[in-house]
């Protein structure tokens, strides 16, 4: 008896855990129309912002296997729009993480990350 409690209780547990993730909203969102994209790539999203107070700077960062580029936006708080476009061009091929990171003063407040791919043979003309 007393081991099958224990065992519920160890399935279960983690289910609260996870259904608490779930039900908070999240305050970065990265969309965009695609995931691979040929080289050199204009690779342009949209960041959802949910507005806050606290809000001050919209980092976005296009982290890849050879090249690094970032931009950021400043936040006006919970008066500032909720969508922001945002566009890196002349991505090399190679695998990106796209990463959105909302900060306020003192720390990073919510991140949200997509992969893509950028496709090509690295030559300038695209190799055809």
């Amino acid at each position: 008896m007393v081991r099958n409690i224990i065992r519920c209780t160890a399935l279960i547990l983690p289910l609260f855990a996870l259904s608490g993730a779930v039900g908070a909203k999240d305050n970065v969102e990265i969309r965009l129309s695609g995931h691979f994209f040929a080289e050199p790539a204009t690779v342009q999203m949209i960041v959802a912002v949910e507005p806050n107070t606290e809000n001050r700077t919209l980092r976005v960062e296009a982290d890849g296997d050879n090249m690094f580029c970032a931009t950021e936006v400043a936040l006006a708080g919970d008066r500032e729009q909720r969508l922001h476009t945002i566009q890196f061009k002349n991505l090399a091929a190679g695998g990106y993480t796209l990463r959105a990171q909302v900060l306020s003063t003192s720390s990073v407040r919510s991140q949200a990350e997509q992969e893509i791919m950028v496709t090509g043979d690295g030559t300038e003309n695209g190799g055809w």
